[in-house]
């Protein structure tokens, strides 16, 4: 067992810590016995580098596809670039007015501790502009996740890097050749760009990023075929558009087309909203019941805490796990080849 499973099971006994690490075990066994698994992503959490561990989840086919939104997409891209040149404000909570508007006018944007340079931004967005321009003018329609895989697969990032590769977990998700769906690209810098780039004349039209429809379509689609034969879980980090969207998959599948599906068969939501009337972030997992989203014995965990800390946790046990789980098969596999090779020798045979 590794050391942060060690660590875990040997601590994290009680409250949201207990919930940590039952979700972590929920994980494992769920993808032994064949499970997919969606992770849903909101909040920043490609600025606090969760490509270091998400990305090995990815290439270890832990996760199957991506609702993120599109901030997410596109910072973990920012930070694969940018990282070097970023700025940390530790004292973050006690900046003034005038302070940020002085990171402002240095050309930063401030998410919580960590400052983007602004430059970082525009790099990629001259890099998407030609392929926007290009799509436009041969009249087709890509997905935003799309166009950022052209660039990783023409190797735009190769050399620009500023950390590993294997640290992006969109990168990851390219090679592993999964969706991420981006529900509210309209909500991001590039798609704030795309928008101003259609008006002013340098794109074709608005349907050169396919819509939110049509990836809901695309993913409602994905979630029939992979029904077919495999249980589908959901892991959901924060809450709004990232996670709504596609967790309303399964009722849509239900009640609008009016066929037959499993509903999601494993829960995860970690976030730091307290259930709530009305509010989905505090949404509890019975609730989801009643919209056809989860069955009542569908193993459910609700972590109220720091996503920045507890996903990293989480995605580390899995993949330890994993890992000594392979290397149990790959002793018990050479016990079974010493045993053969000493039954079949040359002397057992003449014996």
């Amino acid at each position: 067992m590794g050391s942060i499973s060690t660590f875990l099971e040997q601590n994290f006994k009680h409250f949201n810590a207990r919930e940590t690490l039952d979700a972590a075990k929920g994980w494992v066994n769920f993808c032994d016995n064949g499970g997919k698994m969606v992770v849903a992503m909101a909040g920043a959490m490609s600025t606090a580098e969760i490509g270091k561990t998400l990305a090995p989840m990815i290439r270890a086919g832990k996760v199957h596809a991506i609702s993120s939104t599109a901030a997410n997409i596109e910072e973990d891209l920012f930070n694969l670039i940018g990282n070097s040149t970023y700025k940390l404000q530790p004292n973050w909570r006690y900046l003034t007015m005038k302070q940020d508007e002085a990171t402002r006018d240095e050309g930063y944007n401030r998410v919580t501790d960590t400052c983007i340079p602004e430059d970082v931004m525009l790099e990629i967005f001259d890099a998407l502009l030609i392929k926007w321009a290009d799509a436009g003018q041969k009249g087709e329609s890509h997905f935003h996740w799309e166009y950022l895989y052209m660039l990783i697969k023409d190797n735009f990032f190769e050399g620009k890097n500023d950390v590993p590769m294997e640290n992006s977990w969109v990168v990851a998700a390219c090679d592993m050749g999964i969706p991420i769906y981006t529900p509210g690209v309209e909500d991001s810098t590039l798609g704030n760009m795309f928008c101003a780039s259609v008006m002013q004349g340098k794109v074709a039209n608005h349907g050169v990023i396919k819509s939110g429809t049509e990836q809901f379509e695309h993913f409602t689609n994905w979630y029939i075929e992979n029904d077919k034969d495999q249980e589908i879980g959901f892991f959901q980090i924060g809450g709004g558009i990232a996670g709504d969207f596609s967790m309303c998959v399964v009722p849509s599948i239900l009640q609008d087309h009016e066929k037959e599906c499993k509903r999601w068969r494993y829960f995860c939501h970690i976030g730091d909203a307290v259930t709530s009337y009305g509010g989905y972030s505090g949404c509890p997992p019975n609730e989801k019941v009643t919209w056809h989203k989860l069955d009542p014995d569908t193993p459910n965990f609700t972590i109220n805490s720091d996503a920045s800390i507890v996903a990293p946790l989480v995605f580390q046990y899995v993949l330890e796990q994993d890992a000594d789980n392979k290397a149990e098969a790959v002793s018990e596999s050479d016990v079974i080849l010493k045993k053969t090779a000493k039954k079949y020798t040359p002397e057992a045979v003449n014996q």
